[in-house]
């Protein structure tokens, strides 16, 4: 886990924004057709976010190199979920040493 990464991520509010939805993806993304458990698709997180599809797909890459999200493709839709398991750690890495 590079913290520095997730440090750099977790600094624009965009991305955190994103990661705050994608917490509760029912509740933001409920008009999806595929089921949310396999993430949330990224024309639905641009249209959410009002920026353009290609800065929310750099937002995107940057929390996906922090390894706080992971993507999983379905035919052409790339579909994005937290990765908890990396969040939890980041979490108690913080709550431990600082």
């Amino acid at each position: 886990m590079n913290f520095d990464l997730i440090h750099k991520a977790l600094a624009n509010p965009v991305r955190r924004q994103i990661l705050q939805w994608l917490k509760t993806p029912d509740a933001y993304f409920s008009e999806q057709e595929y089921p949310l458990d396999i993430g949330v698709c990224c024309g639905l997180i641009d249209k959410r976010t009002g920026l353009s599809q290609s800065t929310v797909s750099a937002h995107l890459a940057t929390l996906q190199r922090a390894e706080l999200v992971t993507t999983k493709r379905v035919g052409q839709w790339v579909f994005y979920r937290r990765n908890e398991e990396t969040i939890q750690q980041f979490l108690a890495h913080i709550n431990g040493d600082l």
